[in-house]
């Protein structure tokens, strides 16, 4: 369970309608699969120890005998082992018969959970046999043992206090009031779900949505666990539709009709830490809840859950489309809004034949067409130097003349030169003065030829470069109005891709991938051989990796020990620990250093939940010291 990671499982057992002692022995077959896989949490379906569709068999004291003695053999069957098991049961209290999720752990019944709401249309006739949940928590006997009984309870582990476990059962979910909505106000990280829900068409994604959407609400883990094979084909047939969900997003599930086990980890520091951002949700203080405590041994659990290296871009083709499509709308609508209120003449834009300045140029083009304004509006400016390279110098002209945009060279090396004599620097002396009076002479040229157009410059640096703070201070750092500014370089990539993909003009096209092609550069050292000499990712280190840090240390506030745990999972094959460790230094290095940079940034749009914006999502002090985490990074 280190770093918050706990194994898990939901899964459907093979029954037979009424033979609980097999029923019994299918389920302690479940029991030792996940504990080879080294689950710690199994849920199992609603009634799974006599099967749901019995009918008036419920009511035959002969069946609920042979159910007790069917828990009985499976709590004798935990002893010795820490994970925890929830089953399906008819259980009897004070005369009447309840359906009941039983919670079992290493030869003890730790807690015993009716169901609250009981369906009683269509084929579901549960009214006919079962009482709802009691309001009050009391305690039931199974054989010999006095356990506890009611709604209201949280299994609480004494080693992972991030571990708190309740339960609902089936229709539970599909109430109006969820008892999953109070278990989580009262501090339910994790629910359980032994369902029975029959098939039937369309009937599969609304269930899919309905567990990622509650456990979305109430920022937990959610296990629901489907009846399958074995139960009665009468009138119905079950697909035994297991699902693991964390927070909104689906972990695990398994196919229809085929009785599997999904199995992987939730992490659970995540959760707590989403529980303590969102001031929206309250603290847990319903003092109604019986807290139960439960021990697990702490032992590091083996990562198989989806960890994408790409934490920014949706992994299916549709997806990504949708998402590149607006992201550009939300930067258009932002920028848009921007020339209007300020009355801008012009959208002024420095255009390198790079990534980024693409992408302000498109989002400019879109703004411009929203406005019912030419793209003639937009001051398209390329300005080489000393590492300009003819690929990138006429890649920028040809996009502008591709979108219509008035189009303007300025040479800047002679007044970068004649700035050298005025401040006494040697021109062979290729240091970051080099460099930065290059970037501030562009930014220079871009606010005066805004002021002559009456326009606003419209900055091109992006999320991945603040982060990092690969902007020369007051120099491409600095602009009226940053597209850019929550867009990782990772992304940008892909938003650009998207727009090559749906040009119809083929030599546009070309231009764009092209830019795609091109080598990350700011361009400010000397070419060699024409090309471009200077890489980004030889200096800082890859953006795919950074981009990475930068989501979950941002979004998450992981530590630096589980972020390089989880890059080695995700990046296996593709850079190697000592790579990992050495470019995550290097993050935590220039993050913590270069926070004065993003402490004024210009204005720009939101488009994601990482930015770094001083005014609303990130704010840091400028002094912060980085030793505790360099520290934690250096000692991987």
């Amino acid at each position: 369970m280190k770093d918050g990671f706990l194994k898990t499982a939901a899964a459907t057992p093979a029954i037979r309608l009424a033979d609980c002692a097999y029923n019994a022995e299918q389920i302690l077959g479940c029991m030792e699969e996940a504990r080879r896989g080294g689950v710690k949490l199994l849920v199992l379906p609603e009634l799974c120890i006599t099967g749901y569709t019995c009918g008036d068999l419920f009511l035959q004291p002969t069946l609920l005998q042979q159910a007790q003695a069917a828990l009985e053999h499976i709590r004798t069957g935990s002893h010795g082992s820490d994970l925890i098991t929830i089953v399906g049961a008819p259980l009897l209290f004070e005369s009447k018969l309840y359906n009941c999720a039983v919670f079992i752990q290493n030869g003890r019944f730790l807690a015993v959970v009716p169901k609250t709401y009981l369906p009683n249309y269509g084929e579901f006739y549960e009214l006919r046999w079962f009482t709802p949940a009691p309001p009050q928590n009391d305690s039931v006997r199974i054989g010999e043992e006095s356990v506890p009984f009611g709604t209201r309870i949280l299994l609480c582990c004494e080693q992972l206090p991030e571990l708190c476990i309740a339960a609902e059962i089936c229709e539970d979910l599909w109430a109006a009031d969820p008892p999953s909505t109070s278990h989580a106000i009262a501090g339910a990280t994790v629910i359980v779900n032994p369902s029975c829900s029959d098939e039937i068409i369309g009937k599969a994604e609304y269930r899919r949505s309905l567990v990622r959407a509650q456990s979305a609400r109430l920022c937990c883990a959610y296990l629901y666990a489907d009846a399958g094979e074995g139960e009665s084909t009468t009138d119905m047939v079950f697909a035994g539709h297991n699902l693991i969900c964390e927070n909104g997003a689906l972990l695990a599930e398994t196919r229809l009709f085929q009785n599997g086990m999904a199995i992987t980890e939730i992490d659970l520091a995540r959760l707590v830490f989403e529980w303590q951002r969102i001031t929206s949700f309250p603290a847990a203080r319903d003092k109604e809840y019986l807290k139960i405590p439960f021990s697990l041994r702490l032992s590091q659990t083996r990562l198989t859950r989806p960890v994408s290296p790409y934490p920014f871009i949706p992994a299916s083709d549709d997806d990504r489309r949708e998402r590149c499509e607006e992201i550009l709308s939300m930067q258009a609508a932002g920028l848009s809004r921007r020339l209007a209120h300020t009355h801008a003449k012009a959208a002024v834009i420095g255009l390198s034949g790079g990534l980024d300045s693409t992408l302000a140029l498109l989002v400019a083009v879109r703004a411009m067409k929203k406005l019912g304004r030419p793209t003639s509006d937009i001051l398209a400016v390329t300005m080489p130097c000393f590492g300009t390279t003819h690929r990138t110098k006429s890649n920028a002209q040809r996009l502008a003349e591709a979108y219509g945009v008035s189009f303007r060279q300025v040479d800047i090396t002679a007044a970068v030169n004649q700035h050298f004599a005025d401040i006494g620097q040697d021109p062979q002396k290729l240091d970051v003065t080099y460099e930065n009076c290059q970037a501030r002479e562009r930014t220079q040229v871009l606010m005066d030829l805004a002021n002559q157009n009456g326009g606003l410059v419209i900055g091109t640096g992006d999320l991945s470069e603040l982060a990092l703070g690969w902007a020369t201070y007051n120099g491409d750092h600095m602009s009226m109005y940053g597209v850019n500014a929550s867009v990782p370089k990772t992304l940008i990539r892909h938003i650009v891709a998207y727009e090559a993909a749906s040009c119809s003009d083929q030599n546009l096209r070309r231009t764009l991938e092209d830019i795609l092609e091109t080598p990350v550069s700011p361009e400010l050292l000397p070419a060699a051989d024409g090309e471009i000499s200077q890489r980004t990712e030889d200096l800082v280190g890859p953006y795919s990796l950074h981009d990475f840090f930068l989501y979950y240390a941002v979004r998450w506030a992981f530590p630096p020990s589980k972020i390089y745990r989880l890059a080695c999972y995700a990046f296996e094959g593709s850079y190697a620990p000592d790579e990992i460790k050495k470019w995550l230094i290097n993050f935590y290095r220039r993050f913590f250093a270069q926070q004065f940079k993003r402490s004024c940034l210009p204005d720009g749009p939101k488009v994601g939940s990482v930015t770094l914006s001083p005014r609303s999502d990130w704010r840091m002090p400028s002094d912060a010291c980085a030793d505790i985490w360099l520290a934690q990074a250096q000692s991987l």
